[in-house]
């Protein structure tokens, strides 16, 4: 009878942890004023700088992505309950965007212009930053 309840279980917090990543998704999509998912499937044309932007977007929405999943799955590990579990998560979209704008604030170019011109770099870097401040929260979570 235990295996049951812990089947329900783990169906009620992939019912939960999904959606959060989707409205994640969403949050991270509309907060930007390029569509990422244009400008990823775009990059399958013979344009190189459309190639380039592609991947700097996927860098970008995938290390999000990525961040975000960090975060879920600490506050699965640490949270004491559902409603727990929804807080950490959305205060994870929020630390993830938080930290997208701030490195666009304090760097001397503009990350909104460079990552639809192409340039892989920033895009990585974003990546970067998404990860790691991922991993931040997802640790800030235990305690």
């Amino acid at each position: 009878m235990s295996q049951w309840s812990s089947i329900v279980n783990f169906l009620i917090y992939v019912g939960v942890t999904v959606p959060l990543l989707g409205v994640g998704i969403l949050f991270f999509i509309f907060t930007t004023p390029y569509s990422e998912f244009k400008l990823i499937r775009d990059g399958s044309a013979e344009d190189p700088v459309k190639v380039r932007a592609a991947r700097a977007a996927a860098y970008d929405l995938g290390g999000k992505i990525f961040g975000q999943v960090l975060v879920l799955a600490s506050a699965v590990f640490h949270s004491l309950g559902l409603i727990d579990l929804l807080i950490w998560g959305l205060l994870g979209i929020a630390f993830q965007i938080l930290v997208f704008y701030l490195f666009e604030l304090l760097t001397p170019f503009k990350v909104l212009d460079e990552i639809p011109k192409g340039n892989v770099a920033v895009g990585f870097f974003s990546f970067c930053l998404s990860v790691v401040s991922g991993i931040l929260m997802a640790s800030l979570i235990s305690y």
